[in-house]
């Protein structure tokens, strides 16, 4: 007979031997304090328990791992627009977009998003991960004969969606735009091209070479899919990305972006031509099968997307911050790799201690990062990922890089310059 459990628990010790297990750590957020939270312990879900009994919280912790890049999931209007919603429409969407949960406030937001990147509809989907997936494999169904190019580097949920497109697929090496100019020309022009990339990459906190890679698009007619998750709130005039910032979104025909990051709440979208949104509308089942974001969601995004259009104060103070940090650790000889980007990734190059180095920053100092290890990253360039925001003091910033020199030295840790 064929051992289930023991097949399970055999595959969780190889993670375990190779100090790929991941532990999260229980936390709540503070409203008002961030980037504080009362931490209560470790959990695994091993047994299902959690390893503490009691309900209090076992100390504050100074979080600086979030995606919340802005704090905006903190943000008073958010709030506040979110308990006005929830009190006059309820808790739940009521289904999906296509039997009961078409509701006003998802209306608004998609104008909203349309409106912020310039384009003429936009389609919200339950998170960034769904509306990947199903559009580019929605896409890839749709074009007869697609062939899909796609960066190396490009995130797992782009990855699932070409997977399940069934189409052909091309990898290039990452930004690098003599390698898909070769792919590109190799591919007959009467064939619907795909071409899928991102515009900060999450790991690295690289940017692609959007200029570059539209005119090559253009130049083969292929059809353009931008992932901004990383940079939508974040850069631009009025927070629409790097293609906002570079002046390029009509050189764009979909832009993907995410509500769960700077706009600190949940949800993702595309933004396109009528025509390109209501084709995926109709076709795609990850919309069509998903019950909609609900009302109070819905509100608190539409109030963060309005107010980052307009205020540029957030954006500012968070790089002020980045590069405050990239200066201190670049002072103290910690690797890491530099980037102009808001993501700072501390490199430490081995996964067991990767985790060290996280749980003497946890236990010792109250700093929260979470250990970034395989498959997420390659092995051997595992890392603490970073990600400074505004609310983060200067004060902070070094106490950080303060905490991970004498670490570094504690686990004889090789020092180095910027990568």
């Amino acid at each position: 007979m064929f051992h289930y459990d023991q097949c399970l628990e055999n595959q969780l010790q190889t993670l375990k031997d190779e100090g790929r297990y991941r532990v999260f750590l229980d936390l709540e957020r503070i409203v008002g304090q961030f980037p504080k939270a009362s931490s209560f312990g470790e959990y695994t879900s091993v047994d299902g328990k959690c390893p503490r009994n009691s309900l209090d919280p076992i100390g504050d912790v100074t979080v600086w791992c979030s995606n919340d890049y802005l704090g905006m999931g903190q943000n008073r209007a958010v709030l506040d627009s979110m308990v006005d919603a929830i009190e006059r429409l309820g808790a739940g969407a009521g289904g999906t977009r296509n039997i009961s949960g078409n509701h006003h406030l998802i209306v608004q937001l998609e104008k909203e998003l349309a409106d912020l990147h310039e384009k003429e509809a936009a389609l919200v989907f339950s998170s960034g991960y769904v509306a990947n997936e199903a559009t580019l494999s929605t896409l890839s169904k749709l074009l007869p004969n697609c062939v899909v190019i796609s960066d190396e580097l490009n995130h797992a949920s782009m990855i699932q969606g070409i997977l399940h497109g069934k189409a052909e697929k091309r990898v290039f090496r990452h930004n690098d735009l003599e390698h898909l100019e070769e792919i590109l020309k190799e591919i007959d022009p009467a064939r619907p091209k795909l071409l899928v990339f991102e515009s900060v990459y999450s790991m690295d906190g690289d940017i692609c070479p959007l200029h570059e890679i539209c005119d090559l698009a253009e130049k083969y007619n292929a059809f353009t899919f931008l992932d901004e998750v990383h940079a939508v709130g974040m850069y631009g005039p009025k927070g629409g990305g790097i293609a906002d910032r570079e002046g390029l979104m009509e050189r764009i025909d979909i832009i993907q972006g995410t509500l769960a990051k700077a706009y600190g709440v949940i949800g993702g979208y595309i933004a396109g031509k009528t025509s390109t949104i209501d084709a995926i509308r109709s076709f795609a089942s990850g919309f069509i099968f998903t019950t909609t974001l609900p009302p109070a969601v819905a509100a608190g995004a539409l109030t963060s997307v309005r107010h980052l259009k307009q205020s540029e104060h957030e954006r500012i103070l968070q790089q002020k911050r980045a590069n405050e940090l990239k200066d201190m650790l670049k002072a103290a000889e910690i690797p890491y790799i530099h980037s102009e980007t808001h993501i700072v990734p501390v490199i430490v190059g081995d996964p067991i201690l990767c985790k060290e180095v996280s749980d003497r920053l946890l236990g010792k100092y109250g700093m929260y990062i979470q250990p970034i290890n395989y498959p997420t990253v390659p092995r051997g360039t595992e890392r603490l990922r970073i990600t400074p925001g505004p609310l983060h003091t200067t004060e902070m910033l070094s106490g950080l890089v303060d905490a991970l020199s004498h670490i570094w030295g504690e686990v004889n840790l090789p020092r180095a310059q910027a990568a």
